[in-house]
């Protein structure tokens, strides 16, 4: 087992990190959508969303430290930061180095968040749709797992989750709401005026 320790915990690091990043994806559309029934959300509730997103990053790097210090593959830090120079299934790698790019601009944005236009900040966030992609199909043809029929049923599940909260959200979007129609004031003629 101690000659791979490191594998396992880059497996185990990547698995977690795609789980978080899943529930932070999944949690911000429940949030966006506001499937939540009840008028006042307490701070924690956002708090989650938060939470979520940053413990993917830790779990993301401690996925990418388990890579590094395995000997089995050898990734050295080209391998891990620039997409397409490894040799070891470079397009599925390179899904994984692009999820992780993408998902520290969606975390260093959301810290910054307050010091951002909501439009830029806006913009960026909606890089977590091409970032779940891309990690899970990063997950689905790297991962040493993939051919696990538990794992499968886990993705797939969170896959059509995630599509019907993005379908809802955009039918939200599109929805014009009604205004209520009032009547216009009938104009004076000039003689009722006088």
């Amino acid at each position: 087992m101690n000659t791979q320790l490191w594998w396992y915990v880059a497996r185990s690091g990547g698995l977690v990190a795609w789980a978080l990043v899943s529930a932070s994806v999944l949690w911000g559309l429940v949030l966006s959508t506001k499937s939540m029934r009840s008028t006042v959300r307490p701070n924690w509730v956002l708090d989650l969303h938060r939470f979520l997103g940053g413990l993917s990053v830790v779990f993301t790097a401690v996925h990418v430290l388990g890579i590094l210090a395995d000997k089995y593959v050898h990734f050295g830090l080209t391998e891990v930061l620039v997409p397409f120079t490894g040799t070891w299934h470079p397009d599925a790698v390179a899904g994984g180095i692009v999820a992780a790019y993408l998902l520290v601009a969606v975390e260093v944005t959301s810290l910054l968040r307050n010091k951002m236009s909501k439009r830029a900040w806006r913009l960026t966030h909606f890089a977590s749709f091409p970032l779940f992609i891309a990690a899970t199909l990063h997950l689905a043809t790297a991962g040493t797992d993939r051919h696990s029929l538990l794992l499968r049923l886990a993705v797939a599940a969170v896959v059509v989750a995630v599509t019907a909260f993005t379908v809802r959200r955009v039918w939200q979007i599109g929805q014009v709401p009604s205004q209520p129609t009032r009547p216009i004031p009938a104009r004076r003629s000039d003689s009722a005026r006088r």
